[in-house]
């Protein structure tokens, strides 16, 4: 850390100033007294701070931070400045890949045959240089597991490519066997891309009312979401994240034998009943980037999000004091369950 650090951080409104008294005329003036949030703040800042790395990122990674459970005794992490926070976030979120590849969809429009050929080539790339990777469901996971199988794979994060298509240039110009395989690819409630193609060809046969598409584009702009999001809306999402990390290691932890306990199957099934299972993995890497972080917790503004973490916030589902010797035998009996597969010399 640097005086020009410092300086850089106080004109661009990161890091409050000590407070200050004169000495009297012509004296100049002096530290009155150490502010301890100043020093925090400051220390924040160099724990994101990365040489060549945009301030904004730092910002991004010091408010992640800030919203992770404090060990007991601990010095609190102060918050950063709010629109700080929000122009780091909008920042992110144009230029992440799904942004990216959103925003050539809405320029392709419904121009043509070429235009859209055009449109998959260019996010091709951005896929390529970004993989998406969809996990396959903890119970597939485990079973094959269990049975010395290959793990698989989840659903192709291509098809993504088809969703987005279908919100920026509209489903007609996707097709129908696209849109089966952009479900797909979401996860949503581990259907395969066959049964949604079965399921939206019903739709389109039945005498009822059509299948509504320009809820597609409603409900999905996140750019739109992050510019919207008032402060308040930030510090929620990042809740609801937080718990909704805790609560996807435990879906996930299925697939590597953790003992089932009534709670636990509960989770899963209100888990798999909202549909969001394989979404809700995807935002299990703790260690994610600022830029990742950014994406998830814009994510994590929609509503739906708040209703799962509030259905699955429920005590009762995570006690164990039914269980035999409590949390000990649970966690002996994980043990062996783990070493049990670990094929023998």
């Amino acid at each position: 850390m640097t005086a020009s650090q410092l300086e850089s951080w106080r004109r661009a409104g990161l890091l409050p100033r000590h407070g200050r008294r004169g000495l009297g005329r012509g004296r100049g003036s002096v530290v009155a007294m150490v502010d301890p949030l100043v020093i925090e703040t400051a220390a924040a800042l160099v724990r994101h701070t990365r040489q060549g790395r945009d301030r904004r990122c730092a910002v991004l990674g010091w408010f992640a931070e800030a919203g992770k459970p404090q060990l007991p005794g601990a010095v609190p992490v102060p918050e950063p400045p709010a629109a700080a926070v929000h122009e780091a976030v909008v920042w992110a979120v144009a230029r992440s890949p799904v942004q990216q590849i959103l925003d050539l969809a809405r320029a392709s429009g419904s121009g043509g045959e070429e235009t859209g050929d055009a449109f998959y080539a260019a996010a091709g790339e951005l896929l390529r240089a970004h993989p998406h990777h969809v996990s396959a469901h903890p119970g597939v996971v485990r079973a094959a597991l269990m049975a010395g199988q290959d793990v698989p794979e989840g659903p192709s994060g291509e098809g993504i490519v088809h969703l987005l298509a279908a919100v920026g240039m509209g489903p007609d110009e996707v097709g129908a066997d696209a849109m089966a395989h952009a479900f797909a690819a979401t996860g949503m409630f581990g259907l395969p891309a066959h049964e949604w193609a079965q399921m939206l060809s019903a739709a389109e046969q039945t005498e009822g009312p059509a299948v509504d598409w320009s809820l597609l584009d409603r409900a999905f702009d996140p750019l739109a979401q992050a510019q919207r999001a008032v402060y308040q809306d930030l510090l929620d999402a990042r809740t609801v994240l937080t718990g909704l990390r805790g609560f996807g290691a435990m879906y996930f932890m299925h697939a590597l034998f953790m003992p089932d306990t009534a709670g636990l199957t509960a989770l899963r099934e209100r888990i798999d009943a909202s549909g969001m299972g394989v979404a809700l993995i995807g935002m299990l890497n703790l260690s994610a980037s600022p830029a990742v972080f950014a994406w998830d917790l814009t994510v994590c503004l929609d509503r739906a999000w708040h209703e799962l973490h509030d259905a699955l916030f429920d005590p009762g589902l995570f006690d164990l004091s039914g269980q035999e010797s409590g949390a000990t035998h649970f966690m002996d009996t994980w043990i062996r369950a783990v070493r049990e597969q670990i094929p023998p010399r």
